[in-house]
């Protein structure tokens, strides 16, 4: 434990590690991450690392999870549960890194088990900490109490990681968590999952200007339909099917100038192919430029489009909206001329986040209408 404790709202909170001191590390490491991308990571990820990073977004985990920094009568001491272990997905690698970061700040050990089909920016961003951060506690930490693997879900280093678990971390489909979450674990561990969730982008044509859509346009490219934050579907709110087709043609415009690197030849092709299923199942549908992705046109309840890189743009009233949202509907990006006005409406829904299109793939301590990052902790009452 630090030779001092950090109260944060009524709640004292006890580590093994100076707070102000980690924060400063992790800070300090983003001086040497701006000169530099990894050749694992795209641009848009680095550049979104180096903001996680900082120690001013860092301490938020603490205020948003306990409150502000106080010196009030304390109720509850706080420590941290103890090991914790992490399965990622395949299909949105960069989750391992943030995952990690905040999940680093309870000090407990970590095991990860990164996805086996996916780049694993994990493993890369923690070799680049230890290459770069110089001595020090964080340096040492990562390096000797974080430990990440890949392998496949029969391999029995899942066991073992869950044998020896205070808290799992489990990224993926109902039956994958399912699976982890009955493996042999502490009596007292608990567990926090992540499953499958879609996301939907609301709009109104009033709110659209240039880089508005570029905006909504990039959120989308990012992951296609493979990321839970990505808008698989645009809803034009009060608009009719001509919004739709102007809004599509504006997207085909901005595409060149906005998606700079051509789509995998494999990713083409395939979106060929699924433009025309598409067209088929009655979609109105169009190519993007060099069939980077399958943009297309149809009413609010028609069956969702098929294809990574297809989005669908559909008028709706917001009941219509409302009504038409998946079960598992997780984030609702918003691109409108006043969101508080849909707040009582959200509040109908089983959504999990209502943000900004441009917000709609930040990571934070709430996640999936949890704060798991408070979870990481056991309470004391005093």
């Amino acid at each position: 434990m630090s030779d001092r404790m950090m109260q944060f709202g009524d709640s004292l909170i006890a580590l093994d590690y100076d707070l102000e001191v980690r924060l400063a590390q992790w800070d300090a490491l983003r001086t040497r991450m701006v000169r530099s991308v990894p050749p694992e990571f795209t641009r848009d990820e680095w550049a979104y690392l180096v903001g996680f990073v900082a120690k001013e977004h860092l301490y938020e985990a603490f205020v948003v999870s306990f409150g502000m920094e106080g010196s009030d009568p304390a109720k509850s001491l706080i420590r941290p549960r103890g090991p914790i272990a992490i399965w990622l997905p395949s299909n949105v690698s960069l989750l391992g890194p943030l995952v990690l970061v905040l999940a680093s700040l309870t000090g407990a050990p970590m095991r990860v088990k990164a996805g086996s089909k996916s780049n694993d920016l994990c493993a890369a961003f923690v070799q680049f900490a230890i290459n770069n951060l110089g001595d020090g506690s964080l340096r040492d930490y990562l390096r000797d109490r974080v430990r990440i693997e890949r392998f496949d879900r029969h391999d029995p280093r899942n066991a073992e990681m869950a044998a020896n678990a205070g808290v799992r971390i489990a990224f993926g489909s109902d039956a994958a968590m399912a699976a982890i979450h009955a493996l042999p674990h502490p009596v007292d561990s608990i567990g926090i999952s992540f499953g499958d969730h879609r996301s939907e982008a609301w709009v109104e044509a009033d709110a659209l200007d240039d880089a508005a859509v570029t905006t909504l346009m990039k959120v989308f490219a990012i992951y296609g339909q493979a990321g839970c934050t990505s808008p698989r579907r645009v809803v034009m709110l009060g608009g009719s099917e001509a919004h739709c087709h102007a809004l599509r043609d504006r997207m085909l415009k901005l595409w060149p100038t906005t998606m700079k690197a051509d789509a995998p030849m494999h990713v083409a092709s395939l979106n060929v192919m699924h433009a025309q299923l598409n067209a088929a199942s009655g979609w109105d549908v169009k190519l993007t430029h060099r069939n980077g992705a399958v943009l297309g046109v149809g009413p609010v309840d028609k069956a969702e489009m098929s294809g990574l890189m297809s989005l669908a743009i559909v008028p709706g009233t917001v009941e219509q909206a409302v009504a038409m949202l998946p079960p598992n509907i997780q984030t609702i990006g918003h691109l409108v001329k006043d969101s508080s006005q849909l707040i009582q409406v959200i509040g109908r829904t089983k959504a999990k986040r209502f943000v900004p299109v441009a917000q709609m793939h930040h990571f934070g301590p709430v996640w999936d209408g949890q704060n798991f990052f408070r979870q990481l902790f056991e309470e004391v009452a005093l």
